[in-house]
């Protein structure tokens, strides 16, 4: 969840139209099925996946990132086959659940949750020096080093919320030992830091923000990614691809991403979908 970060745009509110299909399925890496924008309501989680399908992303990670998050994303997975799911208290979480006095019982429920069989990832957890102040730093890497040890504990993959924090990620990353399925979610270091991911076998997942006409430093940091450890996603309802940038994204605008990454990585769209398709499968197992 980037929280609506660099997603302003130009300020649609239309409802986009929907894009031309994806000639291969691909996996929506990370959506929030959870969270609507702008008093819309509730999300129509049915038509929400009918609406992605109809495009060519036929199977989603819903990500709970926070307790009323998680425990939606494990009532999902278990009413939609399309659906695998993630929990986590994510790092801005952190922070204010330990100043409550409730963290502990926060991590229980999420360990108890996670235990689920089609909830495969425990994420996002990470840091956020963005919205967090100095005071909550402490509280975010412990928090981040719990999740990580939930991941191994639990055999799950581990999703990465890293928002200008890139250097204590890959530090703390490195000090507890990553689980071996780790991807950094809505990717957004340079060209640097993605070549030491992709060395230490991370996986890196982008979203619409490839699309955005300043985006160069980003679509440099795809560039150097190998096709066996590239991931897409929408981080819906933000981070929505151009040309719908400040409308509420959906699994059904990945299309959009998937095109401007091929273009990027200068590969075909099939052989990119195939990619995609196979990576998720490696992380997540069978839907």
């Amino acid at each position: 969840m980037a929280g609506g970060s660099g997603d302003g745009g130009s300020g649609h509110r239309r409802t986009p139209t929907l894009p031309d299909p994806l000639p291969i399925p691909v996996v929506d890496n990370h959506t929030h099925l959870d969270i609507s924008r702008d008093g819309e309501g509730p999300v129509d989680v049915a038509d929400a996946l009918a609406r992605a399908a109809s495009v060519g992303v036929d199977r989603i990670v819903q990500i709970g990132c926070d307790l009323p998050g998680a425990r939606f994303t494990v009532d999902v997975v278990d009413r939609y086959a399309t659906v695998l799911g993630g929990v986590a208290l994510h790092p801005n979480e952190a922070p204010r659940l330990a100043e409550a006095g409730t963290l502990d019982a926060a991590y229980a429920e999420i360990e108890s949750l996670a235990g689920h069989p089609r909830v495969r990832v425990v994420g996002e957890t990470g840091l956020d020096y963005f919205r967090t102040g100095p005071d909550g730093v402490a509280a975010q890497q412990d928090s981040f080093r719990w999740h990580i040890a939930l991941a191994k504990r639990l055999g799950k993959a581990l999703q990465i919320h890293d928002r200008d924090a890139h250097e204590d990620v890959l530090r703390i990353l490195e000090e507890e030992g990553a689980p071996e399925r780790t991807v950094l979610h809505c990717f957004s270091g340079g060209v640097e830091m993605a070549r030491e991911c992709v060395e230490r076998g991370y996986f890196l997942s982008f979203s619409g923000v490839v699309t955005f006409k300043n985006a160069h430093a980003l679509r440099s940091a795809l560039s150097v990614v190998p096709l066996d450890r590239v991931l897409v996603e929408t981080d819906a309802p933000y981070l929505t691809p151009a040309p719908w940038r400040g409308a509420a994204n959906s699994p059904a605008l990945v299309p959009l991403t998937v095109r401007a990454m091929a273009a990027t990585l200068g590969v075909a769209v099939p052989t990119l979908c195939t990619a995609l398709s196979d990576n998720a499968g490696r992380l997540y197992g069978p839907w």
